[in-house]
C-alpha cells in the first residue's frame, strides 16, 4: 500500500513529524517499508507566465521568450520546446537554480549565458528536467490559475513524501488512505475528517436490469446509469498527483476516478460502457467452455469455479477481478453503467492466481471490503464524474439500484479483561480497554471484566478473542509493554540419552561433507510418478505455481532438481541432503493438533552424492562416488547400531544397485543409484547415489554399555567359501551372526569382514567364492588353537547346512 503523506493529512493531521508518523504506524503493526520524497531536491524554480515570443535570429528551432516570474521585471529566456506559446504558465528555473542531476550524475546549475548570441536569463522546464516524470515532449504546462512567482515546490506540493506500507493479510481495512487515517486517528486521538460527498439528486429514472443468480458469489450489488459524460475531459492535476504518488498511472478521467476512490475509500468499482451492454446483466458463476477477453488483452477460459458478470450475449467481466474488453470505456464513451458490489472473499480468493495475474480489486475483495457503505461510495464516484466529466447540466444520473442478497452476519466477539491482561502482560483496566475500542470505532456492550464487541462492516479480521486482544495491544502500544523476564519456574530438562535431535542429525550429515538444502513440500506431479511410482498423488486445491501442484511422498525429486541446478552452473561435485516431511496416505490417522485425517507426515532424511568422492587433489586418484561410498555414510549415521542392507528394487533406483535399509527388524529406508531411465530424462551425465531414511529410526540410539577390553592378543582367521551366485553376502553374515549367538564356542568371534569375492576359473558358472576375515579374541585367557578351530568349524558347518557352502 503506497500513498501520499499530504493526502493522508487531509483526513487526519496529527501534530507529529513524518519520521514520528512512520514510527507510529510501524509500531502499530502497519510496517512502513519506505518513505521517499515525491521529487528530488531542486531550488529557485518558480511558476512563470510567458508574455511574448519571437523567433531566435540565428536558430530556426529556438524562440526568445519574455517571461514573467513575479519580480516585476520580465526575463529574457531562450527556449526550444515545441509546445511553447504566449500565456502559458510553466515552471521556470531562474539564475542560480540547481536542478536534479543529469546523466552524468552532477547537479545542473542554471547560469545567465548566451545561446547563439542571445542572452538567456533562466530555463523553462519540462517534467523530465525536474525528474517528475519521463515526459519530455515539451514544457510542463501548469493550470491557468497557477500563481505567478510562487515557489514551484510549494505550488506542486513537492515537499510531500510517499509512504509504502507492508500490510499483513488480515489488515485489509488499511488498503486505503481512509483506512490508514482511521488507524492514525485511533492511535493519536486526532479527529478524523471524512471525505465530503456531494449527493446529487437523480435526473433520470432509467435502471439497468440486473439479476444476481449466485448469492454465494455476490452479497450486495449496486449500480447506476449515468448519461452524457465527457470521457475526453482531462483528469485534474490534484487527482493525477495523488494517483501517481500512490503508484497508479493516470489513464483517462473515468478510469482515474474509479482508481482514485479505490485508493481513497478502499472501494473497487467498475465502469461499463452502457451502449456496449446487450440487454441486462446477470451475476453468476461461469460455465465450462466460456471465455472472456480482459482489459489487459488476455483471453481466459472460465468455468463453474469463477464468478462472472454477463449480459444477454456474452461475459462482460470477471467478478471482483477485472473487466472485459468488450464493454471497456474509451474516449468516445458517452453513457456509462457504474457498478460497485460486495463479493464474498471466498469467491474471489485464488481466481486471479489461476490466470497468472493479480489486480488491485482482486487483492482487496479476497480479503474483504466494506459491505455497508456501498451506496455512499457510489455517490462519491458519481459526484466526481459529474464534477470532472461534464458538470450537472450535461451529466444525467439515474437512481442507485441497490440489491441486498446475502450479507455477512457480524457476530459479537467476547473479550475478557483478565484474559487480555494475561496475554499482553499489562494490568489493563476496563476503562482503558473501553477507550481503545471507542477510538477504533468498535461498537460494544460492557459488563464488569467482559466486553461484547460487534466488528464493523469493514473489519474482516475480528473473529475471535485473540483478534480483539491484538487490537488492544496495538493501540496501547507495543513499546509501552514492559520487557520483563519470565516468572514461571523453568526447569532445564535433559534430553533422553537414547534420543538424538534433528539438529544433531543435521550436524552429523554435514560433518560427512553434505550440504543441507531446503525445498518446497509441493512438487511436480511428474516427480511423484518418476521417483515414487505414485499415480494418485495428493493434489493441491490452490497451488502457488502450476509446476508445484502435488504433495511429495519422498524427497528424491527435489534433490535431483538441486543436482541438475548445480550441474548447469558448472559444479561437478555435489553432496546434498534434506530433512523434511513427506505426506503418505494412511486411513488410521485422525485429525489432531498436528495431524490431518487420512495422512501421515513423517520426517525423512534424504541424501544425494554425485561426482568425485573427494575434491580433485594430487594425493588421491580421482574416482566417482559409488554405492558403497554412500553405504558407508549410512552405516556411520546409524552407528553404533548395525543395519542390514537387503537387495530390493525401487521405481527410482537402478535394478541390482539398490537395497532396502533394515534397522531393528524394520525397513526404515532405501539406498541406490538413480535409475538409468531417470538419469537420461533429467540430463545427468553420471548416476547419482541417493538414500532416504525415516528420521525416527536415526533419532533412536542405543545407550553405550561398558564392556571389558581384552588384554589378550587377537587371532585372525580367513575363511573362503564357495556358494551359489544367488547367495548374498548379507545372507552369509546373517548365518554367521546367528551361529555366534547360538553356539557358545563361537562367542569369541569379535568381527567379520568380507575381503574378497571371486568368480571365474576353477569354479562353476553359477558359483562364486566369498572370503571372510574373522577376528577372534577372549577377554579371560589367551586363545588356544583348539578353541579357534572349534569356532571356525562351527561357522563353516553352519554355512554348509544353510547354503551348501564348501571350502574353496
Amino acid at each position: 500500500m503506497q500513498f501520499s503523506e499530504n493526502w493522508l493529512r487531509t483526513m487526519v493531521n496529527p501534530k507529529m513529524t513524518s519520521d514520528e508518523l512512520s514510527h507510529l504506524l510501524t509500531m502499530s503493526g502497519l510496517e512502513v517499508e519506505e518513505v521517499e520524497p515525491v521529487a528530488p531536491p531542486f531550488n529557485n524554480v518558480v511558476v512563470a507566465e510567458i508574455r511574448e515570443i519571437v523567433k531566435h535570429p540565428d536558430a530556426d528551432r529556438l524562440n526568445v521568450c519574455q517571461v514573467d516570474v513575479g519580480t516585476g521585471t520580465l526575463l529574457n529566456i531562450v527556449c526550444g520546446a515545441p509546445n511553447v506559446r504566449v500565456g502559458m504558465r510553466v515552471p521556470c528555473a531562474t539564475a542560480g537554480a540547481v536542478l536534479p542531476p543529469g546523466a552524468d550524475g552532477k547537479p545542473f546549475v542554471i547560469k545567465v549565458g548566451k545561446l547563439r548570441g542571445v542572452e538567456s536569463q533562466g530555463m523553462l522546464c519540462s517534467a523530465r528536467e525536474l525528474k517528475l516524470s519521463e515526459d519530455h515532449g515539451g514544457l510542463m504546462e501548469l493550470p491557468s490559475d497557477a500563481p505567478v512567482g510562487q515557489n514551484f515546490r510549494d505550488y506542486y506540493e513537492l515537499n510531500d513524501l510517499k509512504f509504502t506500507i507492508k500490510l499483513t493479510p488480515n489488515k485489509a481495512d488499511c488498503l486505503s488512505v481512509l483506512g490508514v487515517a482511521r488507524e492514525v486517528s485511533a492511535l493519536t486521538g486526532t479527529p478524523l475528517q471524512m471525505p465530503v460527498t456531494d449527493v446529487i439528486a437523480p435526473s433520470l429514472q432509467e435502471v439497468l436490469p440486473v439479476k444476481v443468480s449466485a448469492s454465494d458469489l455476490c452479497g450486495r450489488f449496486c449500480g447506476r446509469v449515468i448519461r452524457g459524460v465527457n470521457a475526453k475531459a482531462p483528469t485534474p492535476d490534484w487527482m493525477k498527483q495523488r494517483l501517481e504518488r500512490s503508484g497508479q498511472r493516470p489513464i483517462s478521467a473515468l478510469v482515474d476516478i474509479s482508481n482514485y476512490v479505490m485508493l481513497e475509500l478502499g472501494r473497487p468499482s467498475h465502469v461499463f460502457d452502457l451502449d456496449k451492454i446487450h440487454g441486462g446483466l446477470n451475476v453468476r458463476w461461469g460455465k465450462a467452455g466460456e471465455s472472456l477477453k480482459l482489459l489487459n488483452g488476455n483471453t481466459v477460459e472460465v468455468d463453474e469455479w469463477v464468478g462472472v458478470i454477463a449480459d444477454e450475449k456474452e461475459i462482460e467481466s470477471l467478478a471482483g477481478i477485472m473487466g472485459g474488453d468488450s464493454t471497456a470505456v474509451s474516449l468516445d464513451t458517452q453513457n456509462i453503467y457504474l457498478e460497485a458490489a460486495f463479493w464474498w472473499p471466498q469467491a474471489i480468493q485464488g481466481r486471479g492466481r489461476r490466470f497468472n495475474f493479480s489486480t488491485d480489486a482482486g487483492h482487496r475483495f479476497e480479503r474483504g471490503v466494506d459491505f455497508e457503505n456501498i451506496v455512499e461510495h457510489i455517490e462519491r464516484i458519481s459526484a466526481l464524474i459529474v464534477e470532472i466529466c461534464g458538470g450537472r447540466e450535461q451529466v444525467k444520473l439515474g437512481p442507485v439500484d441497490d440489491q441486498i442478497i446475502n450479507l455477512p452476519q457480524r457476530l459479537p466477539v467476547k473479550l475478557r479483561t483478565a484474559r487480555a491482561q494475561k496475554v499482553i502482560g499489562v494490568p489493563l483496566t476496563d476503562e482503558v480497554i473501553a477507550d481503545i475500542f471507542k477510538r477504533l470505532g468498535l461498537q460494544f456492550t460492557q459488563q464488569t471484566g467482559e466486553f461484547l464487541v460487534t466488528p464493523p462492516s469493514y473489519r474482516f479480521d475480528i473473529e475471535i478473542e485473540e483478534d480483539l486482544i491484538e487490537e488492544v495491544a496495538r493501540v496501547y502500544g507495543f513499546e509501552n509493554i514492559p520487557a520483563l523476564p519470565p516468572v514461571a519456574a523453568n526447569a532445564m530438562l535433559i534430553a533422553p540419552e537414547n534420543q538424538r535431535s534433528l539438529f544433531d542429525l543435521r550436524s552429523l550429515v554435514a560433518d560427512m561433507d553434505y550440504q543441507e538444502v531446503v525445498n518446497y513440500s509441493f512438487v511436480e506431479e511428474a516427480w511423484e510418478k518418476d521417483f515414487a511410482g505414485n499415480d494418485q498423488p495428493v493434489k493441491l486445491l490452490n497451488p502457488i505455481a502450476s509446476q508445484m501442484s502435488v504433495m511429495r511422498t519422498n524427497l528424491i525429486g527435489s534433490l535431483v532438481a538441486n543436482a541438475r541446478y548445480n550441474l548447469n552452473r558448472k559444479v561437478s561435485r555435489i553432496r546434498v541432503f534434506e530433512i523434511g516431511a513427506v505426506y503418505l496416505p494412511d486411513s488410521s490417522v485422525q485429525d489432531g493438533p498436528l495431524e490431518v485425517a487420512g495422512y501421515r507426515q513423517p520426517k525423512h532424511l534424504t541424501g544425494l552424492a554425485y561426482g568425485p568422492v573427494v575434491e580433485e587433489q594430487w594425493g588421491v586418484a580421482t574416482r566417482n562416488v559409488d554405492f558403497f561410498d554412500v553405504k558407508a555414510d549410512v552405516e556411520a549415521l546409524f552407528a553404533p547400531k548395525a543395519v542390514r542392507f537387503i537387495k530390493n528394487e525401487h521405481v527410482a533406483l537402478h535394478p541390482g544397485r539398490s537395497a532396502s535399509i533394515e534397522c531393528d527388524g524394520k525397513i526404515v529406508g532405501f539406498i541406490g543409484e538413480l535409475h538409468p531411465r531417470l538419469q537420461q530424462k533429467y540430463d545427468l551425465p553420471l548416476a547419482p547415489v541417493v538414500f532416504e531414511i525415516d528420521t525416527a529410526a536415526l533419532q533412536s540410539v542405543n545407550v553405550p554399555v561398558y564392556q571389558e577390553i581384552s588384554k589378550f592378543q587377537a587371532v585372525k582367521r580367513d575363511l573362503a567359501l564357495v556358494v551359489k551366485q544367488s547367495v548374498s553376502v548379507q545372507e552369509m553374515i546373517d548365518v554367521f551372526s546367528a551361529e555366534i549367538g547360538r553356539n557358545e564356542a563361537c562367542k569369541i568371534v569379535q568381527a567379520i569382514v568380507l575381503f574378497d569375492e571371486y568368480r571365474g576359473k576353477g569354479l562353476e558358472a553359477d558359483e562364486k567364492s566369498l572370503a571372510f576375515r574373522f577376528s577372534l579374541q577372549d577377554t579371560q585367557a589367551t586363545l588356544q588353537d583348539d578353541k579357534v578351530e572349534a569356532a571356525m568349524t562351527a561357522l563353516t558347518q553352519a554355512a554348509g547346512l544353510k547354503f551348501a557352502a564348501k571350502l574353496r
